[in-house]
């Protein structure tokens, strides 16, 4: 099964709240391929001995009540995965989502 990953930043200035949610789950549900979302442990910039590795969450990418629990704010730091035959789509797909700020701005 092909494995894909990609990390993004959140760059919209309201964050991964409830509307722009919905739009990624939307999209992730188009693809076979089962997609998770990382939010990292550690924030771009941060210190890593500051904090611990388990403070990382992993969202179903094909469920918005998931997707919001990352409470995912601008410059946060998320990784796209996926795993299928359209992995590869997918991931490219939903990090295009990201940068084109969910049409917010």
């Amino acid at each position: 099964m092909p494995f894909v990953s990609r990390d993004i930043v959140v760059s919209n200035k309201l964050g991964l709240h409830a509307r722009p949610a919905m739009q990624f789950v939307d999209l992730a549900n188009q693809f076979a391929s089962n997609i998770t979302v990382r939010k990292a442990a550690i924030p771009a910039g941060a210190n890593p001995d500051e904090q611990p590795a388990e403070d990382a969450v992993d969202a179903d990418g094909k469920s918005v009540m998931q997707m919001i629990i990352l409470a995912a704010t601008e410059g946060t730091t998320l990784k796209i995965e996926a795993e299928g035959e359209d992995a590869e789509k997918a991931v490219r797909e939903l990090a295009e989502l990201f940068d084109s700020k969910f049409g917010e701005e």
